[in-house]
C-alpha cells in the first residue's frame, strides 16, 4: 500500500492556512444561515465567500469514475443525505427540523483544506441532539489516537466504540477519511469502523508518521449504517431514510501529538434559530 508523504514545517504552515480558510467559510455560514434558504442560495454564498477569501473550491468540477463532474462549490447534504449532496439535489427551502451537513473544500496557495460540520435548524430534538453530540465526541476521541507510531485501526476503535458501543447509533459503512495535501485525496484511507474480515481495510495497520496529514470524518445515522446511491449521481443517502450527521477535521500528526488544523469549528454556533 502507498505511504503518505510527510510534510515539512513550512508546508504545515500552508496546510494550516488552507484549513483556516475552510473554518472562516463555516464561520460566515453559521452567522448567515436561516430557515427558508435553498441549497442553490447556500452554494452561491459559499462561492462568493471563497472569492472574497481569494481561494477556490476544490470540489467544483471534481471527477471520479462513472460520475459527472461535481457541480457545486460545497457538498450540501440534507437530512437522510449523508454526503455529496449538490446545490440541485435538494430543492426545497430549509425549515425548522432540518439537519444540514456542509462540507467545504478549498485550494489556497496550492494546498487543500477540507472540513465538514453539521447544522441543525431550530431547537434539536433529543434524538438529533444525541446524533450530533455523538458525532462531535467520536471525532474528538478519534483525533486523540492520531499519534506517531499508532496504527490507524486505533482511530476506528475509538470512533466505533463511541458511536456504536456506547451510544447505540450507526456509523456509515463504506465511507471514511483520507490523506490529503496538495491533492484532495491521498493515502491512507481512514475507515471509521474496524475491519470485518482480512483484507477489508488494508490501511488499518498503517502506523502514523510525523508530518502526515489526514482529513478524518465520522459519518453516522440514527437508523442504519447502510446506504443507497443512485448510479450516475453524487449524493449518498441512508438506506432507511433516517437522519445523518457528518463532522470532519483536518489533522497534522506531529511528534507532540495531533494538531487540528481546522481548529475553530467546534466553537461554531451550529444550531440555526
Amino acid at each position: 500500500m502507498a505511504r503518505p508523504k510527510p510534510i515539512t514545517p513550512a508546508e504545515a504552515d500552508l496546510a494550516y492556512a488552507a484549513a483556516q480558510h475552510v473554518v472562516e467559510v463555516h464561520r460566515r455560514l453559521a452567522r448567515w444561515l436561516e430557515p427558508g434558504q435553498t441549497m442553490a442560495q447556500i452554494d452561491a454564498f459559499v462561492a462568493s465567500t471563497l472569492e472574497e477569501l481569494r481561494c477556490r473550491s476544490c470540489f467544483l468540477g471534481y471527477k471520479v469514475p462513472r460520475a459527472p463532474a461535481f457541480p457545486s462549490h460545497a457538498c450540501l447534504s440534507v437530512n437522510d443525505c449523508i454526503v455529496h449532496g449538490t446545490a440541485g439535489s435538494y430543492t426545497l427551502p430549509t425549515k425548522f427540523g432540518d439537519v444540514l451537513k456542509i462540507d467545504i473544500g478549498v485550494t489556497f496557495r496550492g494546498w487543500i483544506g477540507d472540513a465538514a460540520w453539521t447544522y441543525v435548524f431550530g431547537e434539536p430534538s433529543p434524538e438529533v441532539r444525541r446524533l450530533c453530540d455523538t458525532g462531535k465526541e467520536s471525532l474528538r476521541r478519534g483525533i486523540d489516537t492520531l499519534r506517531v507510531g499508532t496504527p490507524l485501526i486505533e482511530w476506528a476503535r475509538a470512533v466505533q466504540g463511541c458511536v456504536e458501543v456506547e451510544r447505540k447509533l450507526h456509523l456509515v459503512r463504506g465511507l471514511g477519511g483520507h490523506g490529503y495535501g496538495r491533492t484532495l485525496h491521498a493515502p491512507p484511507f481512514v475507515s471509521n469502523v474496524i475491519p470485518a474480515f482480512a483484507g477489508d481495510w488494508p490501511d488499518a495497520s498503517t502506523r502514523l508518521a510525523a508530518g502526515t496529514l489526514v482529513a478524518v470524518e465520522p459519518m453516522l445515522a440514527l437508523g442504519t449504517g447502510e446506504t443507497r446511491h443512485h448510479r450516475g449521481t453524487w449524493p449518498v443517502y441512508t438506506a432507511d431514510g433516517s437522519l445523518s450527521a457528518h463532522y470532519e477535521h483536518d489533522v497534522l500528526v506531529t511528534e507532540e501529538g495531533p494538531r487540528v488544523l481546522s481548529e475553530g469549528l467546534d466553537a461554531l454556533e451550529d444550531v440555526i434559530r
